[in-house]
């Protein structure tokens, strides 16, 4: 991974960061402005929540190398988690922007897509936590993200369900909805920025070998930074 491709991972997690706040600034004039009753910051929040969830996917495609050589086995089901919750929160916002469910329901999965990144999340950063090149409160911070993200998992029973309401949800499909969010909408989104931020200012280089890995061997990535 030399230099041009760090600047692009770059790009992609500060881009990702931007659409997250433009997304949550969108859904606070909504329910500031509209009381959740109407306007175009509702759809536009909805709009900006697909856009991160693919983001999210070509982040996780990008930074698979690196993660492949530090746990070549992790890696594998972290890029799976990953690419299918790229795919299915979109899906989630899909489904609010047409009306195919209320907002609830759709919420739910666009939460579960965003629990199986945070569950990516949270593989890379504790695959990462070890390695110098890596600001060590990068990773850790990466890892609570990830884990708080992760808690939407228990969307998954609401979605079985079709549960699509507030009044009707148990307690710990509103805790997915809610906590989980926090993770992918807050602290998610300040991990991007910060990973970002750190790739674009050229104070972290990242350069992967690329030899074919043996049966059993793994390959440490270098890297060059500074001021980490």
């Amino acid at each position: 991974m030399k230099g041009t491709s760090s600047e692009t991972i770059g790009r992609n997690a500060l881009a990702l960061a931007v659409v997250a706040v433009i997304g949550l600034a969108s859904i606070t004039l909504f329910y500031s402005l509209f009381a959740g009753n109407g306007g175009p910051f509702g759809t536009l929040n909805d709009i900006c929540v697909a856009l991160g969830g693919i983001l999210s996917g070509g982040l996780v495609w990008r930074l698979y190398p690196l993660h492949r050589q530090l746990a070549p086995h992790l890696s594998r089901f972290a890029f799976a988690s990953g690419l299918l919750g790229a795919c299915l929160a979109p899906i989630g916002s899909g489904m609010a922007i047409f009306d195919v469910t209320g907002w609830f329901l759709a919420g739910l999965v666009t939460t579960f897509g965003y629990a199986l990144i945070g569950l990516w999340l949270l593989g890379f950063n504790y695959s990462a936590r070890g390695w110098p090149a890596l600001p060590r409160r990068l990773t850790l911070f990466g890892m609570v993200a990830g884990g708080v993200a992760a808690i939407g998992i228990l969307a998954g029973p609401g979605i079985i369900a079709r549960t699509d309401a507030t009044d009707s949800a148990p307690w710990f499909v509103l805790a997915a909805l809610y906590l989980g969010g926090l993770g992918w909408n807050i602290l998610y989104t300040i991990w991007c920025f910060w990973l970002g931020r750190l790739l674009l200012s050229k104070r972290l280089v990242l350069q992967l070998h690329t030899a074919t890995l043996l049966p059993g061997e793994q390959v440490r990535p270098t890297s060059s930074s500074t001021n980490l």
